[in-house]
């Protein structure tokens, strides 16, 4: 009889459970699912030569990733990524922890000044700064006219200028992880850090720094993955003298026309995201802080 009971509860609730949960499982598998797997399908592939795709199944994309050519730009992604993740944290952990500890009705203005960038496409934001950094740019006529050059200065196209793009562009999902790292510090060991005779640059290194250690590595990933992959701000800013993995991908698919080669390449960087995210998980992270 129990049995028939929890049979009965059970399909009861099964059909609540399905209108609840059915309408978001459909939406993963159809938008997350079924295009990665397109994607990873989509990598073992060939092309004929008119460049169509061709379903004859082999690793040979997978060996031309170790192309020296392409090897030379993976390096030269991490390095941009690298000191774009640096110059975030260097950046966004003094303002985080001025948003943090303002008691005053600053503290949303502050903290709408990390928001307001995103009312804007990237995209839109980036041509700005080719304009300002431009011969005929604001820049150079401001260094005119105050005599500090003769000619204007070419910024751009530059390593550092796509660099100081990137910066601009993912910094506040550097800012947002320290945020709420910060804010959560206990004022009373800052306290107690003080009154046993610590001097605020221990106290910073020895108590406040350890404990928002995790904002510091979420806020690096946030940063780090999407450097990779922001061919736009590389190819608007940089020219072409800085590509990343985002710059490969988007002209395999484009000037290229070699889908198979930029699915494999995608790949990669879908491989390179779930390990960081892996390694964040063994180090204690919690992944709901990753979304903050």
């Amino acid at each position: 009889m129990d049995k028939k009971i929890s049979r009965h509860e059970w399909k009861s609730n099964l059909l609540p459970a399905l209108v609840m949960v059915g309408p978001v499982t459909l939406v993963l598998v159809f938008l997350v699912a079924v295009p990665l797997l397109y994607v990873g399908v989509m990598s073992f592939c060939s092309i004929d030569e008119y460049y169509n795709v061709v379903f004859k199944f082999s690793a040979e994309n997978y060996a031309r990733l170790l192309n020296a050519d392409y090897l030379k730009i993976y390096g030269q992604s991490l390095v941009v990524a690298f000191i774009t993740t640096v110059l975030c944290i260097l950046v966004g952990y003094p303002f985080s922890y001025l948003i943090a500890r303002t008691k005053s009705k600053r503290k949303t203005l502050l903290y709408m000044l990390v928001i307001i960038p995103f009312w804007t496409n990237s995209l839109i934001r980036i041509y700005g700064w080719r304009t300002f950094l431009g011969t005929n740019g604001w820049l150079n006529e401001l260094l005119q006219f105050l005599h500090l050059t003769g000619e204007p200065v070419d910024f751009l196209f530059q390593q550092g200028t796509t660099v100081l793009g990137m910066v601009y562009c993912l910094i506040p999902f550097m800012i947002l992880p320290l945020y709420t790292a910060i804010e959560k510090l206990d004022g009373n060991l800052l306290e107690a850090s003080a009154d046993l005779g610590a001097r605020p640059f221990a106290t910073f290194f020895q108590v406040i720094l350890p404990l928002t250690s995790s904002g510091i590595f979420s806020g690096s990933i946030m940063v780090f993955i999407p450097c990779l992959g922001y061919f736009f701000v590389a190819d608007i800013l940089g020219g072409g003298n800085s590509d990343v993995i985002g710059n490969l991908i988007e002209r395999q698919f484009q000037s290229g026309n070699n889908w198979p080669l930029g699915a494999a390449l995608s790949i990669i960087l879908i491989v390179v995201t779930l390990v960081l995210v892996k390694i964040y998980q063994k180090i204690g992270g919690d992944l709901e802080s990753l979304g903050t």
